[in-house]
């Protein structure tokens, strides 16, 4: 059985991720200085930044180029791209830490509300497909 991956549709779902983490950022941001003050609505808005800026790093790199020419070469890229993920995040964490000063907490907070994007996306991908997987063994 071949398994047939729609790279366009991969790459539209990647980059409405991103999206949607850059707009829970500003959410977050928004909702840091409602509640905190600038300083801690700067840190929300860095923590976010940073999940988005990882995300996007992946993105990226997981679908540059045309197309991919085998199975093997498309997992090479997603591998390869969620190295550059973590490394973004991790060297912006230090960065930020170190550079600006922020809060922790926002930050980290933000930080992780970039990833329940990430799964709430994860999340509606497979419940149609579980579902039809249930329906076709019924």
């Amino acid at each position: 059985m071949a398994i047939v991956i729609d790279l366009p549709a991969a790459k539209r779902l990647a980059f409405s991720v991103v999206r949607g983490q850059a707009a829970v950022t500003l959410l977050a941001a928004l909702l840091g200085w409602v509640l905190g003050g600038a300083h801690v609505g700067m840190s929300a808005a860095l923590g976010g930044a940073i999940g988005t800026a990882a995300s996007l790093g992946m993105a990226l790199m997981a679908f540059r180029g045309n197309s991919a020419t085998s199975a093997a070469r498309i997992l090479g890229t997603f591998y390869a791209g969620e190295m550059v993920k973590v490394a973004v995040a991790i060297v912006s964490f230090i960065a930020v830490l170190k550079l600006t000063g922020a809060s922790p907490l926002p930050m980290f907070g933000a930080y992780m509300a970039t990833f329940v994007v990430y799964w709430i996306v994860l999340a509606r991908m497979a419940l149609p497909a579980l579902s039809a997987t249930r329906r076709a063994r019924a």
